[in-house]
C-alpha cells in the first residue's frame, strides 16, 4: 500500500519483525520487479509506488552544514546524503499537473517515499542558495545540495 503497509493476500502484516525480515532480503531488478530473494528461495512482490515510507525527519545544524535523517516504515534511519539520494520525481500513474513526489534513495534499486509531512518539515529547513550556477531553493546534508524546486 502506499502508505507503506506490506500486505500479504490482501490482508497487513501486523508483525513489524516479519515485514523487517522481508524487506532486508527485497530486491529490485533491472526490469523494474521486486523480489524477495533467500538463499533457498525467490518470490515476486508487488509494490504500488515505493517499498518503503520515511515517517519521521530529524535536522541538526544548518546550512552547508547540515545533516538530515528520516526513519523509515521498517526503523531504518538514512542520513541524506552521498549514500542516501533525495532527489523529486513524478509517480507512475501521477497526474500530468500534480507536483513532484520525493524519494530517498534505501539502498541499490529501493526507495522510500517521504510521507507529506515529513516533506514540510524538509521544505521548512530549506533555503535559497546559489547552486551550479544558478539561485536555487532546497535542503543541503551531508554536504550534498538537495534542490526542491523542481522535478
Amino acid at each position: 500500500m502506499q502508505d507503506g503497509t506490506w500486505l500479504y493476500h490482501g490482508s497487513p502484516i501486523q508483525r513489524i519483525e516479519l515485514v523487517k525480515l522481508f524487506s532486508s532480503v527485497l530486491r529490485r531488478e533491472a526490469d523494474g520487479s521486486f523480489w524477495l530473494v533467500t538463499p533457498v528461495e525467490r518470490g515476486r512482490v508487488e509494490v504500488d509506488d515505493a517499498p518503503f515510507v520515511a515517517a519521521e525527519l530529524v535536522a541538526e545544524g544548518a546550512g552547508i552544514g547540515q545533516s538530515v535523517r528520516v526513519r523509515t516504515n521498517v526503523d531504518e534511519w538514512l542520513a541524506l546524503g552521498p549514500q542516501h539520494l533525495l532527489r523529486l520525481r513524478r509517480r507512475k500513474g501521477q497526474a500530468t499537473d500534480a507536483g513532484p513526489v520525493p524519494y530517498v534513495e534505501v539502498r541499490a534499486g529501493l526507495e522510500a517515499r517521504l510521507a507529506r509531512p515529513v516533506y514540510y518539515e524538509l521544505v521548512e529547513r530549506g533555503n535559497e542558495y546559489r547552486h551550479a550556477g544558478t539561485q536555487r531553493f532546497g535542503v543541503w546534508s551531508e554536504g550534498v545540495f538537495f534542490p526542491l524546486d523542481q522535478a
